[in-house]
């Protein structure tokens, strides 16, 4: 085993055997002392942003053009890449043939017992890179990081050794506050995050983080913005809005990421009675992609056969049209997820403007997103603008009722997700609010 990672660090160490390409280009760069860019299509390079960066900071490099480019158009070229978005996924790429003399073959037999093990390792690094750094220092600092996650992956790979089983290490990216940024760490692919916590304790020790809210579970890894989501929901569509200015007021907004779950999402006709579950499902997307709970987010069938079981309805309510409200999304949360949640009673819509300290309070303390019932109809709230002085304020609302596909302009356009105003409420129907709380483990 030992041997494996030992043939891996050879070919680290010997910078000569490796090359990058750049993806979605054709560009590639040889991680030598004199360093090869390859470029033939600029139109692709165009993507590559900050990888070229200034033409005099080149030092120590030979660039080699295609024949057919000009230096004029290679300087044009390098100077759009520094518009474009902010990451450059590379390929890492090996020789695995070396230059020798050929001899002719030899053919020997041992007999002995063995056991032969392969596997692959997904290896996966990042560094944060200036504008004004040179190409031959992100290279250094990505071989740096090759071989430092090659250790980590070896200590994880024997640390977990079960017999002639492999369990596959898995390199996870985690954003931390200021000024920590993007850190990596290597678990091991079968090991569940329950098994793990004596490894986060000591990451958050290691890192100052407080230990009462997850930062590197699986569900807590980074999502390069360049990476489409594959289940198809938008997250976090309130971050493209402009908010709204109050005279001394302050922003107080969800934190981390939730889905957008909507009416007819998941080939479900809800279209009028189902408000309040979608709501629900945003907020049950909330603690999971925290980290907080491993299950998916619940049908409405699970929501409903929640509520069975609880006491709250009869059997026939499964399957049934029948609405809900903050109370039942309350039940669900503490049956399906083990959240509990305070219930905020307000018997008429105009009293809404006077709550903001509390929902002020809600956000910066918890942060998870409100689910907000009355007059017949459940919204979302995801924030509040408010100023203690006037009492001036307005709220951020994600709209369950939208039945379109998920098309984040017209979503904002149309104000699905958008900032409103104390009028939006019913003023003489009562509301129940649904505040949940964070459960404090790591």
């Amino acid at each position: 085993k030992k041997f494996f990672f030992s043939k891996i660090r050879t070919f680290l160490s010997d910078p000569k055997l490796l090359i990058s390409s750049v993806c979605s280009s054709e560009s590639f760069a040889l991680l030598v002392k004199k360093l090869n860019g390859y470029l033939t299509n600029f139109e692709n390079c165009y993507r590559c942003i900050q990888f070229w960066a200034n033409i005099d900071r080149l030092n120590n490099y030979d660039l080699v053009l295609h024949p057919n480019t000009t230096k004029k158009h290679f300087q044009f070229t390098r100077c759009l890449l520094l518009l474009s978005n902010s990451v450059i996924n590379l390929r890492l790429m090996m020789e695995l043939t070396q230059p020798g003399p050929l001899s002719a073959p030899i053919l020997s037999k041992t007999v002995q017992r063995s056991h032969f093990l392969a596997a692959t390792l997904p290896m996966d690094c990042v560094v944060c890179i200036g504008c004004s750094d040179t190409i031959k220092y992100a290279c250094e600092r990505l071989l740096e990081a090759l071989t430092r996650q090659l250790c980590d992956m070896e200590k994880v790979t024997l640390q977990h050794m079960r017999g002639p089983t492999v369990l596959v290490p898995e390199a996870l990216h985690f954003l931390l506050p200021e000024p920590k940024g993007l850190v990596t760490v290597v678990y091991t692919e079968g090991v569940s995050d329950s098994q793990l916590e004596t490894q986060r304790k000591e990451l958050h020790q290691q890192f100052e983080l407080p230990d009462d809210r997850p930062y590197f579970r699986r569900a807590n890894a980074y999502h390069f913005p360049n990476e489409p989501y594959k289940d198809g929901y938008l997250r976090n569509p309130h971050v493209v809005l402009t908010h709204p200015t109050l005279d001394n007021g302050k922003l107080y907004l969800v934190q981390g990421i939730y889905s957008y779950h909507h009416y007819m999402q998941d080939r479900m006709d809800d279209n009028g009675w189902g408000c309040a579950y979608r709501s629900l499902q945003t907020i049950c997307s909330w603690f999971q992609q925290q980290g907080y709970v491993e299950r998916s987010v619940p049908t409405h069938k699970e929501i409903q056969q929640a509520l069975v079981d609880v006491g709250d309805k009869q059997a026939s309510f499964v399957g049934s049209r029948q609405w809900i409200g903050s109370i039942e999304v309350q039940a669900v949360l503490n049956q399906l997820l083990g959240i509990t949640s305070k219930i905020m009673f307000v018997s008429q819509g105009s009293e809404l403007a006077s709550k903001g300290r509390e929902l002020a309070n809600h956000f910066l303390t918890e942060g998870t997103p409100i689910m907000i019932g009355g007059g017949v109809l459940a919204h979302t709230i995801l924030g509040v603008t408010w100023s203690e002085t006037t009492g001036q304020i307005r709220y951020l609302i994600l709209d369950p009722h939208y039945t379109g596909a998920e098309d984040l302009q017209l979503i904002t356009d149309k104000g699905w997700c958008g900032w409103k105003g104390p009028d939006f409420w019913d003023q003489t129907a009562y509301y129940n609010l649904c505040l949940p709380q964070r459960p404090k483990v790591i």
